[in-house]
């Protein structure tokens, strides 16, 4: 089997899971006797856990031989973590236990990039096909877990939650190859190494540029993915016509990741992150208006660029800036940044601004993504100087 094929694949195994999870979990825990405060602060929880908990399996991972050893116990750890909700009865209990499987899972996607990014740069292979199939399983996880719980109850959302998570960890063990994390067999750094090269990233400008120049860029996405389908609601658009503009967002990244590499080798990674939050910036500025949902067609189309565009953009920078013994926490740590620390503040901001502002509460992210433009204009030159 192809090495693309079977980082698709594992990749796949990662989002069928989150597919379903990510929109239907909130279910379970509201059939469950939980309301829609304890639901946010258990959802919501893990995006700020992962500021402590991606650096620590980032360090974690370069301590072992192989690459996949540690994705396999991430995967089989969450899936225990996540199967631990059915044993036990109470919000404390269910927040501890959503959080500690969500982080773990959280920590796979930035480890299995690393992996994919060597490996496509030494056999030649692209690393968007690869990763588009795990936005395809996505969609299929989340069309298909909306069956599930109207046919089964919630109940089935949660058991797809722990198959999946464990799957991950299988497909981490019989199909990903046994890349080594050290080139050449070194030894891996002690721990007290790896911390301290932790240390060296945080303190490289040019790296600190990157990484938060594109986290703003992608966390201003949080408002969208919270209140965006409430407020086509209001606007009397119907469920079907609401997820078919979910599914033209996720279609679009598909297919930007399908062209990916050769976008990157025309415009260069630095300009995917400016492109990307230009995009975002229009996107946000133009989503409050009331407009026909022809229009909010190819508004949704914008996220090819706002999301994946600057996903990839910083992916290939990081890639390129970061000492190749330091590339698991150089991406764990931008995967910290962007998918843990700021999207969690804008999203717990997401709630306060929708109350009082409704869907002017966009403004706020277009705010934050001429931030990240601000940044990403800046990183030619500071990559020239570096």
């Amino acid at each position: 089997m192809p090495t693309s094929l079977r980082m698709g694949l594992y990749y796949a195994g990662i989002f069928i899971g989150t597919g379903a999870s990510l929109p239907y979990m909130s279910v379970w825990f509201h059939d469950h006797g939980l309301n829609g405060a304890q639901i946010g602060m258990i959802l919501s929880a893990p995006m700020l856990g992962r500021l402590f908990s991606g650096p620590a399996l980032a360090v974690s991972a370069d301590g072992f031989k192989l690459r996949r050893t540690p994705l396999m116990l991430l995967g089989f750890g969450s899936g225990l973590a996540f199967g631990a909700i059915a044993l036990f009865q109470g919000f404390p209990v269910w927040l501890l236990c959503w959080l500690a499987g969500a982080c773990l899972q959280g920590g796979m996607s930035p480890l299995g990039d690393v992996m994919t990014l060597r490996l496509a740069a030494r056999e030649g292979f692209a690393y968007g096909p690869a990763r588009s199939v795990g936005s395809m399983a996505f969609v299929v996880g989340n069309l298909l877990g909306g069956v599930v719980l109207a046919s089964f109850g919630s109940g089935a959302i949660l058991a797809w939650t722990v198959a999946a998570a464990l799957l991950s960890g299988v497909f981490a063990r019989l199909l990903l190859p046994p890349e080594p994390v050290h080139e050449g067999g070194a030894a891996p750094a002690s721990r007290s190494d790896r911390w301290a090269g932790l240390g060296q990233l945080l303190r490289d400008r040019t790296f600190m540029l990157i990484i938060v120049s594109a986290g703003l860029i992608q966390a201003t996405h949080a408002f969208y993915y919270v209140f965006s389908s409430l407020l086509w609601q209001g606007q009397g658009i119907s469920d079907f016509v609401i997820g078919a503009l979910w599914a033209t967002g996720v279609i679009a990244e598909i297919g930007f990741m399908l062209m990916a590499e050769r976008i990157r080798r025309r415009v260069g990674p630095e300009r995917l992150i400016l492109i990307g939050g230009v995009a975002a910036l229009l996107r946000w500025c133009a989503s409050p208006l009331v407009l026909p949902p022809l229009l909010l067609f190819p508004l949704q189309a914008l996220h090819a660029l706002s999301f994946t565009a600057t996903f990839i953009g910083s992916l290939q920078l990081i890639q390129l800036r970061a000492p190749a013994r330091f590339a698991s926490a150089a991406q764990s740590l931008a995967t910290t940044l962007s998918s843990g620390l700021l999207i969690g503040l804008a999203t717990l901001a997401s709630g306060p601004l929708f109350d009082r502002f409704g869907s002017l509460g966009y403004l706020a992210m277009a705010v934050m993504a001429l931030a990240g433009v601000i940044g990403a204009a800046r990183l030619p030159r500071a990559l020239s100087r570096a």
